[in-house]
């Protein structure tokens, strides 16, 4: 039986499990701190949790300027992947994306990260360009992505 996954407005209390997938997913990690300014600083900020058995699994986070967000990043736990719950969660932010006023939606993806790239196809984000030296650990490329909503 599949266990109800829901989705909320990230809480200052969530972010060591935030991190945790953080440090789990990404060559470079955001830091907590990181997390807190974004939460209580970032008047563009919004941050949402996936939870499942009262445990977060999963996070989004996206600026909204007027009527353009920008993904700022999107992580599952390891142990929670294949299940398209990053799917569903990314379908849930572009819903409230939607909702709050944009009118587009963006983001940036490491160029050999094809698993991440074929699900924002799927929700229908298109190529936008490349970021050259993007990524500070290798200095691979972004590719950038964008849909309208």
């Amino acid at each position: 039986m599949n266990k109800v996954v829901t989705f909320r407005n990230m809480e200052l209390n969530d972010i060591p499990a935030v991190a945790a997938i953080e440090n789990l997913s990404f060559a470079i990690p955001w830091t907590p701190e990181a997390f807190e300014r974004e939460l209580t600083a970032n008047e563009y900020a919004y941050y949402i949790v996936a939870e499942e058995a009262n445990e977060v699994i999963g996070y989004c986070g996206m600026w909204l300027i007027v009527d353009e967000s920008h993904i700022t990043n999107i992580a599952i736990h390891p142990s929670c992947r294949g299940r398209k719950l990053g799917e569903q969660l990314l379908t849930y932010c572009m819903n409230q994306a939607r909702l709050k006023g944009a009118k587009t939606m963006t983001l940036e993806v490491r160029v050999s990260n094809e698993t991440a790239q074929n699900l924002y196809r799927k929700l229908g984000f298109l190529n936008g360009g490349i970021r050259k030296r993007y990524y500070t650990d290798n200095y691979e490329d972004a590719l950038i992505m964008w849909v309208n909503l």
